[in-house]
């Protein structure tokens, strides 16, 4: 899940709606007109139409797949996980740190986003301190999530390209795993720090005559700093971590599929080769995977944010970050689906788990433990299996 400063644009517009409402309205309509240069009676009602309610409906749909897919799927791996130690190699930790992340943003966040986005149509109803939390464990998720990637790449990198060197120590993996959080959590700071809950009115006929828009809105006068802190955080956790990642992948594919291994292959070496080639072409699908969902939104938030005018006048501009937004929060499904269920055969954990329950059940005489002992050989994943 992305960034949750969906925008100041939207907050904006929504509040210049309404000639007659007071408070802080003339300061937003100054802000607004001196950042956009657009005439309040040409702003376009985004919230109503058939567009806006498709989005809606297309966005509900993305985040109930969500809540079942990363809910669910993270669970068992991260049960798994615990349940046996074998799972327990660096990358499988690393992983973790990435189900964690998507766990709790599918069981904490998304019944929020539901509620906010489908039910009630961009109203916030639960309070100022709920709207911050959505918004910051929304960020620091998808952070963690890149850093953890970043941090399975350089392992691989380190694993396959130099083989000999000794893998990493407990000391020094405790504290990759701990930056790829402690890095989120600080940067992730002025997502909560800056959330707002802003009155604007139902352009509809529907009651409420007023709704509650929650996002991450900066002040005017700090603009320039929101347009450097986005900057910073668009380097840091999107365009390093992208090519990084792309030339560790790159140095591996050309040392997996372009060098010329001396000496007799035997069908163990083989063997190895074509499970490591397997297990690089996963993580590359992810990587794309990551760009193509994230691309666009980082595009798009760029164009919002710097160049406003060119989308502050469509009416439809809503329901094209509503899209852009769904794609980029299911490249967490995409996560999910292909390192639990392709890369680390946690499915045919959670059967052994169940097969066990069962004879435990109908097999009194033997306890769970000696069951697991006698059927503890399965590989952990397919690079071990292969090297073993």
């Amino acid at each position: 899940m992305g960034d949750p400063n969906i925008s100041n644009w939207i907050a904006a517009s929504s509040d210049i709606q309404d000639n007659h409402l007071d408070g802080n309205l003339d300061h937003y309509t100054d802000s607004y007109d001196l950042d956009y240069g657009v005439p309040p009676d040409e702003i376009p009602d985004t919230t109503q139409g058939q567009a806006f309610y498709v989005a809606t409906i297309v966005i509900g749909i993305v985040l109930v797949c969500i809540m079942l897919v990363c809910g669910l799927g993270n669970f068992i791996f991260i049960a798994t996980l615990t349940r046996y130690k074998k799972l327990r190699n660096l990358t499988n930790l690393l992983i973790a740190n990435l189900a964690i992340s998507d766990f709790i943003v599918a069981v904490v966040c998304c019944p929020f986003l539901v509620d906010y986005y489908v039910m009630k149509q961009l109203s916030w109803d639960h309070g100022l301190v709920l709207c911050a939390s959505v918004n910051y464990l929304r960020t620091v998720s998808l952070y963690v999530s890149t850093n953890a990637l970043l941090a399975i790449a350089f392992d691989r990198y380190m694993a396959i390209v130099h083989p000999l060197r000794p893998r990493m120590k407990y000391q020094t993996a405790y504290c990759l795993l701990t930056g790829v959080w402690i890095v989120p959590i600080l940067i992730s700071i002025p997502s909560a720090y800056f959330a707002t809950e802003t009155m604007y009115p139902n352009g509809g006929n529907s009651s409420p005559a007023q709704k509650v828009f929650c996002a991450q809105i900066w002040p005017v006068d700090k603009q320039a700093y929101y347009r450097s802190y986005f900057l910073f955080v668009f380097a840091v956790e999107f365009v390093g971590p992208v090519i990084v990642m792309s030339m560790c992948y790159a140095r591996i594919s050309r040392e997996l599929w372009f060098k010329n291994v001396p000496g007799f292959q035997t069908e163990q070496i083989r063997k190895r080769l074509r499970c490591r080639r397997k297990t690089v072409m996963v993580l590359i699908g992810i990587l794309t995977a990551y760009i193509l969902c994230w691309a666009p939104y980082y595009g798009y938030t760029i164009l919002r944010d710097f160049h406003p005018t060119l989308i502050s006048r469509q009416r439809n501009s809503l329901v094209a970050f509503y899209i852009i937004e769904c794609i980029a929060m299911s490249n967490s499904m995409i996560n999910t689906f292909c390192f639990v269920s392709v890369k680390n055969n946690t499915v045919k954990y959670l059967k052994k788990i169940v097969l066990l329950r069962w004879r435990s059940t109908y097999i009194p005489n033997k306890s769970v433990d000696e069951m697991d002992i006698r059927t503890s050989s399965m590989p952990v994943t397919e690079e071990i299996e292969c090297i073993t």
